[in-house]
């Protein structure tokens, strides 16, 4: 299967005329600025459009419209699955997905997030990147509950954005750590989403 990811499009999505050719695609978060609803459904309405067989999306901390957004499901079309601390399996690859939601950093709740991410996913998607791990530009702004939880569950790839100017791939032992965060720290549409294999 082969994987597009991007991540952190701030309103920018309609500018991403020439994306390469997968089966799937993965957006991580912050397809928003200011979190309203009418930002994220113009996204969304963008997103289901793209001829990709299965489309993956998970909120980030511009995404706060979708903070009590547990309906949002029965609005999508049956190829486009919003994950928000629950997974799919799709052709058999077991997908997990964690939102970034400031509240919930706030209200204390992201260790239970980070518990309950299965041991067997292949593949996480989170906004957030976990601590020491391409979150770093002059401060490290990942998890360390999710660098715990990532180290115990050890998906194939963990997939996310947040922090624009940590953008790449870093490789452990058993995981791949792709930061696809498309804006620059200047807010410029530069970098390029991450074409994979599984």
């Amino acid at each position: 299967m082969r994987i597009l990811h991007l991540s952190d499009t701030h309103n920018c999505h309609e500018l991403l005329c020439y994306l390469p050719d997968a089966d799937l695609i993965i957006h991580s978060g912050d397809a928003a600025v200011a979190g309203h609803s009418k930002e994220v459904t113009n996204f969304l309405v963008w997103f289901s459009k793209l001829n990709y067989r299965y489309k993956i999306f998970v909120a980030g901390n511009h995404d706060d419209c979708l903070h009590e957004a547990k309906s949002i499901k029965e609005y999508l079309p049956p190829n486009l699955y919003y994950l928000c601390n629950n997974g799919i399996t799709i052709e058999g690859i077991k997908f997990w997905g964690i939102p970034y939601f400031t509240m919930d950093d706030v209200n204390g709740l992201c260790p239970h997030f980070m518990s309950q991410i299965p041991t067997d996913t292949d593949i996480l998607i989170t906004h957030r990147p976990p601590f020491g791990i391409l979150d770093k530009t002059d401060n490290s702004y990942g998890c360390t509950h999710l660098l715990k939880a990532v180290q115990k569950v050890q998906p194939r790839y963990h997939l996310f954005g947040h922090v624009h100017g940590a953008y790449g791939i870093q490789k452990s032992k058993t995981t791949t750590f792709v930061n696809a965060s498309l804006l620059t720290e200047k807010h410029e549409l530069t970098n390029k989403p991450f074409l994979f294999e599984v």
